[in-house]
């Protein structure tokens, strides 16, 4: 799988949606250090996905998937807090939740094409 830049990889595109999601769901709220870590978190998917693939070596780029791959659950975790503390509604969650599980099997994809001897 070869890619020219890193706006061709469907990981970042589904990420910078899940990004705008984040950002709308919570452009609201008022427990500003809550929506500050999940908005960062969020972005940080798509960036370190830009950042590893511009490094230049597959070894990098995996290793900054990883991050991207972590990044992912961060926000996941958060929005299971978000629910609890009544921030979103559970069809909010529901939908949210699942955008992330799908950025984040699209993102192991990935690194299984890159990389296909790792263990995950």
């Amino acid at each position: 799988m070869t890619f020219v830049k890193f706006e061709d990889i469907i990981a970042w595109q589904k990420a910078q949606s899940l990004c705008v999601e984040i950002y709308l769901a919570f452009q609201n709220s008022n427990d500003f250090g809550f929506k500050n870590q999940i908005q960062r978190a969020s972005i940080s998917i798509s960036n370190n996905i830009a950042e590893g693939f511009d490094r230049m070596s597959d070894k990098e780029f995996v290793r900054f998937l990883y991050i991207a791959l972590g990044s992912c659950s961060e926000v996941k975790s958060m929005l299971y807090l978000s629910n609890k503390l009544n921030y979103l509604s559970e069809e909010q969650t529901e939908k949210l939740i699942n955008n992330s599980n799908e950025v984040g099997k699209i993102i192991r994809g990935l690194i299984k094409s890159i990389s296909p001897t790792t263990n995950d």
